[in-house]
Protein backbone atom coordinates (compact mmCIF):
# COMPACT_ATOMS: atom_id res chain seq x y z
CA UNK A 1 0.00 0.00 0.00
CA UNK A 2 1.26 3.54 -0.86
CA UNK A 3 1.90 5.29 2.19
CA UNK A 4 -0.01 8.51 1.25
CA UNK A 5 -3.43 6.24 0.56
CA UNK A 6 -6.01 5.67 3.58
CA UNK A 7 -4.87 2.41 5.19
CA UNK A 8 -9.04 1.49 4.93
CA UNK A 9 -8.79 1.47 1.27
CA UNK A 10 -6.55 -1.75 1.26
CA UNK A 11 -9.67 -3.60 2.43
CA UNK A 12 -11.88 -3.05 -0.69
CA UNK A 13 -12.10 -4.44 -3.95
CA UNK A 14 -12.71 -2.41 -7.21
CA UNK A 15 -16.11 -2.57 -8.92
CA UNK A 16 -16.11 -5.41 -11.56
CA UNK A 17 -17.51 -3.44 -14.42
CA UNK A 18 -18.05 -7.17 -16.56
CA UNK A 19 -18.74 -9.30 -13.46
CA UNK A 20 -18.55 -12.44 -15.67
CA UNK A 21 -15.68 -11.82 -17.66
CA UNK A 22 -12.12 -13.45 -16.60
CA UNK A 23 -10.67 -10.16 -17.22
CA UNK A 24 -10.93 -6.40 -17.55
CA UNK A 25 -11.74 -6.44 -21.27
CA UNK A 26 -15.14 -6.29 -23.11
CA UNK A 27 -17.18 -9.26 -22.80
CA UNK A 28 -16.95 -11.11 -26.00
CA UNK A 29 -20.33 -10.77 -28.46
CA UNK A 30 -20.51 -14.68 -29.01
CA UNK A 31 -21.83 -14.66 -25.50
CA UNK A 32 -25.25 -13.86 -24.68
CA UNK A 33 -25.12 -11.34 -22.18
CA UNK A 34 -27.69 -11.24 -19.59
CA UNK A 35 -25.64 -10.22 -16.55
CA UNK A 36 -26.06 -6.49 -16.34
CA UNK A 37 -30.01 -5.67 -16.70
CA UNK A 38 -29.06 -4.03 -19.85
CA UNK A 39 -31.91 -3.45 -22.75
CA UNK A 40 -31.22 -6.45 -25.51
CA UNK A 41 -31.93 -4.11 -27.93
CA UNK A 42 -29.95 -1.42 -29.53
CA UNK A 43 -31.41 2.05 -30.49
CA UNK A 44 -33.21 1.84 -33.51
CA UNK A 45 -31.16 3.08 -37.33
CA UNK A 46 -33.01 6.23 -37.27
CA UNK A 47 -32.07 7.61 -34.00
CA UNK A 48 -28.20 6.38 -33.97
CA UNK A 49 -28.57 8.59 -37.74
CA UNK A 50 -30.30 11.12 -36.14
CA UNK A 51 -27.55 11.12 -33.19
CA UNK A 52 -24.57 11.17 -36.12
CA UNK A 53 -26.31 14.38 -37.62
CA UNK A 54 -26.05 15.67 -34.14
CA UNK A 55 -22.50 15.29 -33.63
CA UNK A 56 -21.66 16.19 -36.82
CA UNK A 57 -23.56 19.44 -37.31
CA UNK A 58 -24.78 20.66 -33.86
CA UNK A 59 -22.16 19.52 -31.11
CA UNK A 60 -18.91 21.63 -31.12
CA UNK A 61 -16.26 19.38 -29.63
CA UNK A 62 -14.16 22.21 -28.56
CA UNK A 63 -16.51 23.85 -26.12
CA UNK A 64 -17.41 22.55 -23.11
CA UNK A 65 -21.18 20.85 -22.87
CA UNK A 66 -24.09 22.78 -21.37
CA UNK A 67 -23.46 22.53 -17.39
CA UNK A 68 -27.18 23.48 -16.14
CA UNK A 69 -28.99 20.64 -18.46
CA UNK A 70 -31.85 23.04 -18.28
CA UNK A 71 -33.24 22.06 -22.04
CA UNK A 72 -32.88 17.98 -20.52
CA UNK A 73 -33.97 18.78 -17.09
CA UNK A 74 -37.76 20.94 -18.89
CA UNK A 75 -38.23 17.39 -20.53
CA UNK A 76 -37.40 14.83 -17.57
CA UNK A 77 -39.70 16.84 -15.86
CA UNK A 78 -42.29 16.13 -18.45
CA UNK A 79 -41.39 13.00 -18.47
CA UNK A 80 -41.83 12.15 -14.81
CA UNK A 81 -44.97 13.88 -14.84
CA UNK A 82 -46.73 11.88 -17.68
CA UNK A 83 -44.94 8.66 -16.19
CA UNK A 84 -47.16 9.43 -12.76
CA UNK A 85 -50.27 10.71 -14.64
CA UNK A 86 -49.44 13.73 -12.90
CA UNK A 87 -50.74 17.43 -14.20
CA UNK A 88 -47.68 19.96 -14.07
CA UNK A 89 -46.37 18.90 -10.62
CA UNK A 90 -42.86 18.47 -11.45
CA UNK A 91 -40.19 21.38 -13.08
CA UNK A 92 -36.70 21.62 -13.83
CA UNK A 93 -36.00 22.91 -10.07
CA UNK A 94 -37.26 19.48 -9.28
CA UNK A 95 -34.23 17.26 -11.41
CA UNK A 96 -30.83 17.00 -11.12
CA UNK A 97 -28.79 14.79 -13.85
CA UNK A 98 -25.38 13.14 -13.05
CA UNK A 99 -23.27 10.74 -15.13
CA UNK A 100 -25.04 7.46 -14.40
CA UNK A 101 -27.00 6.99 -11.13
CA UNK A 102 -23.55 6.00 -9.42
CA UNK A 103 -22.55 10.27 -9.73
CA UNK A 104 -26.15 11.32 -8.01
CA UNK A 105 -25.56 8.86 -5.42
CA UNK A 106 -21.53 9.29 -4.54
CA UNK A 107 -23.07 13.27 -4.91
CA UNK A 108 -25.90 12.76 -1.92
CA UNK A 109 -23.09 10.94 0.20
CA UNK A 110 -21.04 13.84 -0.05
CA UNK A 111 -23.88 16.30 0.94
CA UNK A 112 -25.11 14.39 3.80
CA UNK A 113 -22.88 11.44 5.63
CA UNK A 114 -19.04 13.24 4.73
CA UNK A 115 -17.02 14.25 7.48
CA UNK A 116 -18.35 11.70 9.99
CA UNK A 117 -21.71 13.40 9.54
CA UNK A 118 -23.70 10.10 9.29
CA UNK A 119 -23.97 6.32 7.77
CA UNK A 120 -26.01 4.97 5.14
CA UNK A 121 -28.37 1.83 5.87
CA UNK A 122 -29.06 -0.88 3.23
CA UNK A 123 -31.18 -3.94 3.28
CA UNK A 124 -28.79 -6.71 1.53
CA UNK A 125 -28.72 -8.38 -1.41
CA UNK A 126 -29.35 -5.19 -3.08
CA UNK A 127 -27.68 -3.07 -5.65
CA UNK A 128 -24.04 -3.25 -4.29
CA UNK A 129 -22.73 0.56 -5.78
CA UNK A 130 -24.57 2.21 -2.24
CA UNK A 131 -22.03 0.17 -0.18
CA UNK A 132 -19.10 0.60 -2.21
CA UNK A 133 -19.38 4.59 -2.79
CA UNK A 134 -20.58 5.22 0.86
CA UNK A 135 -16.94 2.92 1.67
CA UNK A 136 -15.01 4.88 -0.87
CA UNK A 137 -15.54 8.00 1.06
CA UNK A 138 -15.27 6.62 4.68
CA UNK A 139 -18.80 6.29 5.66
CA UNK A 140 -20.21 3.68 7.60
CA UNK A 141 -22.55 1.16 6.23
CA UNK A 142 -24.95 -0.11 8.42
CA UNK A 143 -26.79 -3.66 6.65
CA UNK A 144 -29.68 -5.97 7.67
CA UNK A 145 -31.28 -8.65 6.40
CA UNK A 146 -34.25 -9.53 3.78
CA UNK A 147 -37.10 -12.29 4.30
CA UNK A 148 -35.71 -15.17 2.61
CA UNK A 149 -39.08 -15.93 0.99
CA UNK A 150 -40.20 -12.16 -0.11
CA UNK A 151 -37.03 -10.51 0.45
CA UNK A 152 -38.69 -8.04 2.01
CA UNK A 153 -36.56 -5.88 4.00
CA UNK A 154 -35.87 -7.04 7.93
CA UNK A 155 -38.24 -4.23 9.43
CA UNK A 156 -37.83 -5.16 13.02
CA UNK A 157 -33.94 -5.24 12.51
CA UNK A 158 -33.81 -1.64 10.10
CA UNK A 159 -35.73 0.16 12.85
CA UNK A 160 -33.88 -1.01 15.50
CA UNK A 161 -30.67 -0.20 13.69
CA UNK A 162 -31.69 3.35 12.90
CA UNK A 163 -32.71 3.47 16.92
CA UNK A 164 -29.05 2.29 18.21
CA UNK A 165 -26.74 3.64 15.90
CA UNK A 166 -25.36 6.67 17.08
CA UNK A 167 -21.78 7.12 16.29
CA UNK A 168 -22.51 8.24 13.84
CA UNK A 169 -25.91 8.16 13.02
CA UNK A 170 -27.85 6.48 9.86
CA UNK A 171 -28.69 9.68 7.74
CA UNK A 172 -29.33 7.83 4.43
CA UNK A 173 -31.68 4.93 3.76
CA UNK A 174 -30.93 3.48 0.54
CA UNK A 175 -33.87 0.90 -1.33
CA UNK A 176 -34.53 -0.06 -4.81
CA UNK A 177 -38.11 -0.31 -6.60
CA UNK A 178 -37.93 -3.26 -7.57
CA UNK A 179 -35.03 -4.85 -5.82
CA UNK A 180 -31.81 -5.58 -7.78
CA UNK A 181 -30.97 -8.64 -7.74
CA UNK A 182 -34.09 -10.12 -6.16
CA UNK A 183 -36.77 -8.18 -8.50
CA UNK A 184 -39.52 -7.55 -5.73
CA UNK A 185 -41.29 -4.46 -5.87
CA UNK A 186 -41.46 -2.75 -1.96
CA UNK A 187 -44.47 -4.27 -0.07
CA UNK A 188 -46.74 -2.37 1.96
CA UNK A 189 -45.38 -2.83 5.37
CA UNK A 190 -42.09 -1.26 3.50
CA UNK A 191 -43.82 1.89 2.34
CA UNK A 192 -45.41 2.14 5.47
CA UNK A 193 -42.06 1.94 7.58
CA UNK A 194 -40.68 4.57 4.69
CA UNK A 195 -43.10 7.11 4.99
CA UNK A 196 -42.74 6.71 8.89
CA UNK A 197 -39.16 7.59 9.09
CA UNK A 198 -38.51 11.18 10.19
CA UNK A 199 -37.32 13.81 8.22
CA UNK A 200 -33.50 14.35 9.09
CA UNK A 201 -33.10 10.65 7.38
CA UNK A 202 -32.76 10.85 3.76
CA UNK A 203 -34.75 8.21 1.95
CA UNK A 204 -33.54 7.02 -1.75
CA UNK A 205 -35.71 5.31 -3.26
CA UNK A 206 -33.93 3.56 -6.75
CA UNK A 207 -36.98 3.58 -9.54
CA UNK A 208 -34.37 1.96 -12.19
CA UNK A 209 -36.80 -0.28 -13.13
CA UNK A 210 -39.48 1.92 -12.82
CA UNK A 211 -40.44 1.32 -17.30
CA UNK A 212 -40.60 -2.61 -16.46
CA UNK A 213 -42.93 -2.41 -12.79
CA UNK A 214 -44.59 0.74 -14.03
CA UNK A 215 -44.63 1.39 -10.26
CA UNK A 216 -43.30 5.17 -9.01
CA UNK A 217 -43.73 6.97 -5.30
CA UNK A 218 -42.91 10.04 -7.39
CA UNK A 219 -46.26 11.35 -6.63
CA UNK A 220 -45.52 11.03 -2.86
CA UNK A 221 -42.92 13.23 -3.00
CA UNK A 222 -44.49 16.58 -2.26
CA UNK A 223 -45.53 14.69 1.02
CA UNK A 224 -41.60 13.49 1.72
CA UNK A 225 -39.43 16.26 1.81
CA UNK A 226 -36.57 13.54 2.98
CA UNK A 227 -37.79 11.77 -0.64
CA UNK A 228 -35.23 11.43 -2.98
CA UNK A 229 -36.43 9.27 -6.40
CA UNK A 230 -33.52 8.37 -8.88
CA UNK A 231 -34.17 6.76 -12.59
CA UNK A 232 -31.77 6.15 -15.11
CA UNK A 233 -31.57 5.93 -19.36
CA UNK A 234 -29.59 2.97 -18.88
CA UNK A 235 -32.13 0.40 -18.70
CA UNK A 236 -35.60 0.68 -20.79
CA UNK A 237 -34.73 3.86 -23.03
CA UNK A 238 -31.40 1.58 -24.52
CA UNK A 239 -28.30 4.20 -23.38
CA UNK A 240 -26.20 2.57 -20.74
CA UNK A 241 -23.23 3.53 -22.90
CA UNK A 242 -24.02 7.36 -22.42
CA UNK A 243 -24.24 6.90 -18.84
CA UNK A 244 -26.98 9.15 -18.12
CA UNK A 245 -28.86 9.05 -14.22
CA UNK A 246 -31.55 11.40 -12.91
CA UNK A 247 -33.08 12.47 -9.68
CA UNK A 248 -36.40 14.26 -8.57
CA UNK A 249 -36.86 15.61 -4.78
CA UNK A 250 -37.98 18.92 -3.72
CA UNK A 251 -35.96 21.81 -5.24
CA UNK A 252 -34.29 22.58 -1.86
CA UNK A 253 -32.47 18.91 -2.09
CA UNK A 254 -31.66 19.73 -5.49
CA UNK A 255 -30.20 23.11 -4.94
CA UNK A 256 -27.68 20.86 -2.37
CA UNK A 257 -26.96 18.32 -5.26
CA UNK A 258 -26.25 21.24 -7.86
CA UNK A 259 -23.44 22.69 -5.14
CA UNK A 260 -21.98 19.23 -4.56
CA UNK A 261 -22.30 17.76 -8.32
CA UNK A 262 -19.01 18.22 -10.92
CA UNK A 263 -19.48 20.67 -13.17
CA UNK A 264 -19.76 19.44 -16.80
CA UNK A 265 -20.64 16.24 -15.53
CA UNK A 266 -22.12 15.33 -19.01
CA UNK A 267 -20.59 15.28 -22.25
CA UNK A 268 -22.46 17.16 -24.70
CA UNK A 269 -23.64 13.34 -26.84
CA UNK A 270 -24.72 12.01 -24.01
CA UNK A 271 -27.16 15.17 -23.28
CA UNK A 272 -28.15 14.99 -27.14
CA UNK A 273 -28.70 11.02 -26.40
CA UNK A 274 -31.18 11.23 -23.54
CA UNK A 275 -33.43 14.32 -25.75
CA UNK A 276 -33.44 12.10 -28.27
CA UNK A 277 -34.17 8.97 -25.93
CA UNK A 278 -37.14 10.98 -24.22
CA UNK A 279 -38.57 13.10 -27.72
CA UNK A 280 -38.83 9.34 -29.19
CA UNK A 281 -39.96 7.69 -25.93
CA UNK A 282 -43.05 6.06 -28.03
CA UNK A 283 -40.72 4.44 -30.04
CA UNK A 284 -38.60 3.27 -27.40
CA UNK A 285 -40.64 1.80 -24.56
CA UNK A 286 -42.37 -0.27 -27.54
CA UNK A 287 -40.00 -3.20 -26.30
CA UNK A 288 -41.48 -3.09 -23.00
CA UNK A 289 -44.85 -5.21 -23.27
CA UNK A 290 -42.07 -7.78 -25.25
CA UNK A 291 -39.83 -8.11 -22.47
CA UNK A 292 -42.65 -8.09 -20.13
CA UNK A 293 -43.59 -11.14 -22.24
CA UNK A 294 -40.69 -13.01 -22.56
CA UNK A 295 -40.01 -12.68 -18.18
CA UNK A 296 -42.96 -14.25 -17.95
CA UNK A 297 -42.04 -17.04 -20.59
CA UNK A 298 -38.86 -17.45 -18.57
CA UNK A 299 -40.64 -17.96 -14.99
CA UNK A 300 -43.22 -20.26 -16.31
CA UNK A 301 -40.76 -22.93 -18.19
CA UNK A 302 -38.18 -22.78 -15.67
CA UNK A 303 -40.36 -22.87 -12.76
CA UNK A 304 -41.46 -26.16 -14.00
CA UNK A 305 -37.51 -27.51 -13.56
CA UNK A 306 -37.78 -28.78 -9.65
CA UNK A 307 -34.61 -27.92 -8.73
CA UNK A 308 -34.63 -24.36 -9.16
CA UNK A 309 -36.77 -21.81 -7.18
CA UNK A 310 -38.06 -18.66 -9.25
CA UNK A 311 -38.50 -15.28 -7.39
CA UNK A 312 -41.61 -13.19 -8.92
CA UNK A 313 -40.43 -10.32 -10.72
CA UNK A 314 -41.59 -6.94 -11.45
CA UNK A 315 -38.31 -5.75 -13.61
CA UNK A 316 -36.43 -7.15 -16.52
CA UNK A 317 -34.71 -9.60 -15.26
CA UNK A 318 -35.42 -12.97 -13.07
CA UNK A 319 -34.25 -13.99 -9.90
CA UNK A 320 -33.62 -18.21 -9.27
CA UNK A 321 -31.87 -20.14 -6.47
CA UNK A 322 -31.83 -24.01 -6.01
CA UNK A 323 -34.18 -25.48 -3.98
CA UNK A 324 -32.97 -25.95 -0.44
CA UNK A 325 -33.31 -30.14 -1.05
CA UNK A 326 -31.89 -30.55 -4.24
CA UNK A 327 -28.05 -30.23 -3.84
CA UNK A 328 -26.25 -30.40 -0.58
CA UNK A 329 -23.68 -27.69 -1.04
CA UNK A 330 -25.59 -25.29 -2.52
CA UNK A 331 -22.83 -22.65 -2.74
CA UNK A 332 -20.67 -24.98 -4.76
CA UNK A 333 -23.39 -26.26 -6.77
CA UNK A 334 -24.25 -22.57 -7.71
CA UNK A 335 -21.04 -21.49 -8.33
CA UNK A 336 -20.62 -24.77 -11.21
CA UNK A 337 -23.96 -24.06 -12.51
CA UNK A 338 -23.25 -20.30 -12.99
CA UNK A 339 -19.99 -21.30 -15.28
CA UNK A 340 -21.56 -24.18 -16.82
CA UNK A 341 -23.99 -21.27 -18.34
CA UNK A 342 -20.94 -19.25 -19.19
CA UNK A 343 -19.14 -22.54 -20.92
CA UNK A 344 -22.48 -22.78 -22.99
CA UNK A 345 -22.45 -19.15 -24.02
CA UNK A 346 -24.93 -17.04 -21.55
CA UNK A 347 -23.37 -14.96 -19.02
CA UNK A 348 -25.80 -14.11 -16.00
CA UNK A 349 -25.03 -12.82 -12.46
CA UNK A 350 -24.18 -14.91 -9.36
CA UNK A 351 -24.93 -12.70 -6.85
CA UNK A 352 -26.48 -13.29 -3.07
CA UNK A 353 -26.97 -17.37 -3.25
CA UNK A 354 -28.84 -17.01 -6.51
CA UNK A 355 -28.79 -15.95 -10.16
CA UNK A 356 -29.58 -12.97 -11.31
CA UNK A 357 -30.83 -13.34 -15.70
CA UNK A 358 -31.49 -10.53 -17.18
CA UNK A 359 -34.44 -10.89 -19.59
CA UNK A 360 -32.92 -11.02 -22.98
CA UNK A 361 -34.55 -11.27 -26.85
CA UNK A 362 -36.59 -14.14 -27.63
CA UNK A 363 -33.59 -16.15 -29.84
CA UNK A 364 -31.34 -15.38 -26.46
CA UNK A 365 -34.15 -16.35 -23.79
CA UNK A 366 -35.01 -19.73 -25.87
CA UNK A 367 -30.78 -20.33 -25.84
CA UNK A 368 -30.62 -19.58 -21.81
CA UNK A 369 -33.92 -22.15 -21.12
CA UNK A 370 -32.50 -24.60 -23.05
CA UNK A 371 -29.14 -24.12 -21.10
CA UNK A 372 -30.37 -24.17 -17.94
CA UNK A 373 -31.88 -27.51 -18.50
CA UNK A 374 -28.42 -28.71 -19.91
CA UNK A 375 -26.36 -27.31 -16.99
CA UNK A 376 -29.03 -28.89 -14.42
CA UNK A 377 -28.64 -32.19 -16.22
CA UNK A 378 -24.69 -31.67 -15.80
CA UNK A 379 -25.01 -31.23 -12.25
CA UNK A 380 -27.24 -34.36 -12.10
CA UNK A 381 -25.36 -36.59 -14.03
Amino acid sequence: MLSFIRSDLAQFTAYKPHPSSDTANSVPTQFDRLDTNESPYDLPSELKEKLAWTYQQVIETNRYPDGGHETLKDVIAQYVNESAALSSSFTAGNISVGNGSDEIIRSLLIATCLGGEGSILVANPTFSMYGILAQTLGIPVVTVGRNETNFEIDLKAAQSAIEETQNPPIRVVFVVHPNSPTANSLTAAELTWLRSLPEHILVVIDEAYFEFSQTTLVDELAQHPNWIILRTFSKAFRLASLRVGYCVAHTEAIAILEKVRLPYNLPSFSIAAALVGLQNRTLLLESIPQTLSERAKLIEILSQQPELQISPSAANFIYLRLQANSFSSQDAVLKTFHQKLRTLGTLVRHISGGLRITVGTTEENARTINRVQAALANLKS
